[in-house]
């Protein structure tokens, strides 16, 4: 018999979906988690606290949302999906009353949202989709400096390069931008069979613990924007692949060398506060000091 309360299991999250008419699609990355024990673990290692305010991006059918909710003092649940962001604090109400006024839905696209409500989150907790989870993080740190933790569920793939290091195969784009605002760490995969519908790959899953970025006089969009052209070609030397952003290889031997990075370097082997320094020698910079920004 299913349960009508409680978090969400494998029948009650099909006879939700069957009730509302929902198809989830590959284009929003709809993957529900439908089991129980999977939803208590990734809060466990969120380290939630009564205290603790959480950001869940995508919270779909509500499995994420009411496993939070059993640990967290409020949750903001950020939701594209009119469907999915309507029905959500009715299936909240239902299956642990007394929540309800601790939960907060924002229908939105986690990309657009200049900035996050209040109570300010302190934690985000989310199983993120394959084709935004980079760019969804990385806007969520740019724009809310209140949250200072993290537990997100990836693709696998993902999960590797937000943790990656220098030298790694999996170093590039995500590993130096995340590395700029945050601690990263895998702490754990999930299988697909947990999923409804199964997806075809694992799933990793990352703490992040938030840090300063490093101190630096270039912005962080100056920094951002050598760490793309670094890895725009990335098998090439570091002169040849920062040759578009300055101009001609031999402008980029001169700022890289003045910045004391080999020129012959590649970009896989530079950590972000390497990539801070070439962005101090950019030409026509302002020369504003500080930590970065």
């Amino acid at each position: 018999m299913t349960t009508t309360t409680g978090l969400l299991d494998p029948s009650s999250v099909r006879a939700l979906a069957t009730r509302l008419g929902l198809r989830p699609t590959k284009q929003r990355g709809q993957n529900f988690v439908t089991d129980a024990n999977t939803i208590r673990r990734l809060v466990a290692l969120a380290g939630l606290g009564a205290d603790d305010v959480v950001c869940e991006i995508g919270p779909g059918l509500g499995s994420l949302t009411l496993g939070l909710l059993e640990q967290a003092r409020h949750v903001l649940a950020i939701e594209i999906d009119p469907l999915l962001a309507g029905q959500l604090a009715d299936t909240v109400a239902t299956r642990m009353p007394g929540a309800a006024e601790r939960l907060t839905v924002l229908e939105a696209d986690a990309l657009a949202v200049p900035a996050l409500p209040e109570p300010h989150p302190t934690v985000v907790v989310a199983n993120l989709p394959y084709n935004v989870s980079v760019p969804v993080l990385l806007h969520l740190l740019a724009i809310d400096q209140h949250w200072s933790r993290g537990l997100v569920m990836v693709q696998l793939e993902v999960a590797d390069r937000l943790v990656a290091g220098p030298g790694s195969r999996t170093y590039g784009v995500p590993s130096v931008k995340m590395a700029w605002y945050a601690e990263a760490v895998r702490v754990g995969t999930v299988p697909p069979g947990v999923f409804w519908p199964v997806p075809n790959v694992d799933s990793g899953l990352v703490r992040l613990t938030r840090r300063p970025p490093p101190r630096t006089t270039a912005t962080r969009e100056q920094v951002f924007a050598v760490v793309d052209a670094a890895f725009a070609q990335r098998r090439k030397m570091l002169r040849a692949a920062l040759s578009p952003l300055l101009g001609s290889s031999a402008a980029a031997s001169t700022v890289l060398e003045a910045a004391g990075v080999d020129p012959q370097a590649r970009g896989e082997t530079l950590t972000v506060e390497d990539f801070a320094r070439v962005a101090e020698q950019l030409p026509g910079r302002d020369g504003r000091s500080g930590a970065g920004r």
